[in-house]
């Protein structure tokens, strides 16, 4: 897909909220053409996981989606590899997400877990890059290609208003959590977390003009520039 191609759009932390991605996917109208770049952190803490990796998974399919890999995610990776890790991923919201694949009213585990889900998952890019933006889930040093970003800033860092990047683009992310509830923009990054689970709304940045559509859990949506 060229860049020329449709808008260029982000969404934010989507963090199980799929009531807000369903509302946001009307508001905003996606277009075939259209390029949907989500930040990561798609599971965890909203009550319906479950549904949004199954939305991102039939996105990614049809080519216009391209999946970052978030903090969440990594946790919910690692759960499966000891007991310690999947009880840090169960106090961090994954409780909530594998609730929502379970069949019943009874406790679910790893093992309800789609195998396509996992497949997704393990396939969400760490960054994006075009001719004048980059994406990250949480933040990036900026004396650093993008390709040698430590995990740690790439995953957990927080916004923390960052100087600008070595290569000159702006930089599009999510993870800090804005609680006026619009996006931050400092002109050479722009963080688009505006949590959408307990309350708050999700972020969809058409990036190139700067107008955002946002959403909530109760359905109730509304627009705004940068």
């Amino acid at each position: 897909m060229s860049e020329t191609d449709g808008r260029l759009l982000a969404i934010g932390d989507i963090h199980g909220c799929f009531t807000a991605l369903t509302a946001l996917e009307r508001l905003v109208n996606f277009q075939e053409e259209d390029r949907l770049i989500t930040l990561g952190d798609y599971v965890d803490r909203g009550p319906d996981s479950r549904a949004v990796v199954d939305w991102l998974i039939e996105r990614h399919a049809g080519g216009s989606l391209v999946p970052l890999l978030g903090n969440h995610e990594l946790m919910m990776l690692s759960a499966n590899q000891s007991q310690m890790q999947l009880n840090q991923w169960l106090i961090c919201g994954g409780d909530v997400a594998l609730q929502s694949y379970s069949n019943s009213k009874g406790a679910a585990n790893l093992d309800d877990v789609p195998e396509a889900h996992w497949e997704f998952l393990i396939s969400c890019r760490p960054y994006y890059e075009t001719k004048r933006h980059f994406f990250v889930h949480a933040n990036a040093d900026p004396k650093l290609p993008l390709d040698r970003q430590p995990d740690d800033l790439r995953y957990w860092e927080p916004f923390n208003d960052p100087e600008p990047h070595e290569s000159g683009k702006t930089m599009i992310c999510g993870h800090s959590r804005q609680k006026e509830g619009a996006p931050r923009n400092i002109g050479h990054a722009v963080c688009i977390d505006t949590g959408a689970y307990g309350g708050g709304w999700l972020t969809c940045l058409d990036v190139e003009t700067g107008q955002y559509w946002q959403a909530n859990q109760n359905s109730e949506t509304r627009t705004g520039q940068l």
